[in-house]
């Protein structure tokens, strides 16, 4: 199996998997990156998976259905282009047409209520999830309708996967994401050869994803609310978060507002 990133509006990954004859997409919220790739490649699409309802995530989706019959999955709980086979989390999917490909579905509300993200097992060398919005490299989703204590346990299941784990998230926000990391941890070393490594990527004009969850893990502050230096941090800007999810609510509101 081979994971490619499509790139689609200004920054955002249709992530496109594929056996050299079949293929599914995930999050296409433009149909012409998919239809350009799909022509090049001579490739059939078999599958859609959606994360979350934002237009930049479901914009293609009626459109690529239309054309080429391809099955859609997505969150039970939210608004995409129907039909659809709606998903919960615990949820598990195989794709005959993909060789049997398998993925369970984590519910991981707080960027949306009802964001979901798709986790392989074995997809080509390496388990694999896409995660939309939820997870960034060096980041997280904005709270648009969920809480911090929400993300925290979305977050929490991400990490928990194992270290190889390639995270395809849906955009390509990682050397702005790692300037706010260096801001929180200056002293965390990993995170500045991550950033010298990334810098060099996007120079280069390639995409810095997918990331692997163990990197994640140690240079991520959404996912190191327990370390010292990350609640020290954010207690600088909101002495009250006393708690995982205070001091990730304290972390997003900074974010939201550092440049």
């Amino acid at each position: 199996m081979n994971i490619l990133p499509l790139p689609a509006f200004a920054d955002n990954y249709i992530w496109l998997v594929h056996d050299g004859r079949r293929a599914l997409v995930v999050d296409p919220g433009d149909a012409q990156p998919v239809f350009d790739a799909l022509q090049r490649l001579g490739l059939q699409l078999d599958t859609i998976l959606v994360t979350h309802h934002h237009a930049d995530h479901t914009g293609g989706v009626a459109a690529l259905r239309e054309a080429t019959g391809a099955q859609v999955y997505g969150p039970a709980r939210e608004k995409i282009p129907e039909p659809a086979q709606r998903l919960n989390g615990g949820d598990h999917i195989s794709l005959p047409g993909l060789g049997g490909l398998a993925f369970e579905v984590i519910d991981v509300p707080g960027h949306t209520a009802g964001h979901i993200a798709f986790y392989c097992e074995s997809l080509g060398d390496a388990p694999a999830v896409f995660c939309g919005d939820t997870l960034f490299s060096g980041g997280c989703g904005r709270l648009f309708e969920g809480t911090p204590a929400q993300m925290l346990v979305s977050l929490t299941a991400l990490a928990a996967l194992p270290g190889d784990t390639r995270v395809c998230c849906a955009h390509e926000y990682t050397l702005s994401n790692l300037k706010f990391a260096r801001a929180v941890e200056p002293g965390n070393a990993e995170l500045v050869h991550y950033t010298a490594r990334c810098e060099a990527l996007r120079a280069d004009h390639q995409p810095t994803l997918p990331s692997r969850i163990g990197l994640e893990r140690q240079i991520n502050p959404f996912l190191r609310t327990r370390e010292a230096a990350v609640q020290q941090a954010a207690r600088a800007r909101e002495p009250h978060a006393d708690d995982e999810s205070s001091v990730l609510g304290a972390l997003r509101s900074w974010k939201n507002n550092f440049t």
